[in-house]
């Protein structure tokens, strides 16, 4: 059977705020440690039936692309939803929630 490992390593600062994010895969196309200023994993605890989140930005990410990265984290959410449960309403709406969000964030520049 093949695996596959994600590791994440934070580096913190006196206070315990992210000052850097690396990243590794071992099926990622290159090959050694890459930074990232955010993440956020989602975890399903089958137990009890709830979702465990680990969400994690460096002090220097800009808010305007915090703002984006969790319109495509939900955006990304849309086209899941369709693949595992081919739920097209439930991802149409995600969509256009996105949708809503970005034209927000346009406003919000003008």
């Amino acid at each position: 059977m093949k695996k596959s490992t994600i590791n994440f390593s934070v580096e913190l600062d006196q206070n315990n705020v992210p000052d850097k994010i690396l990243w590794d895969a071992t099926d990622k196309p290159d090959p050694g440690l890459s930074e990232t200023k955010s993440m956020s994993v989602a975890l399903w605890d089958h137990k009890h039936k709830n979702t465990l989140r680990i969400d994690l930005w460096t002090k220097d990410m800009p808010v305007d692309e915090m703002k984006r990265f969790y319109i495509d984290c939900i955006g990304g959410l849309a086209q899941s939803a369709l693949t595992a449960t081919g739920d097209e309403y439930i991802a149409n709406e995600i969509n256009a929630l996105c949708d809503r969000l970005v034209k927000h964030l346009q406003n919000s520049k003008d």
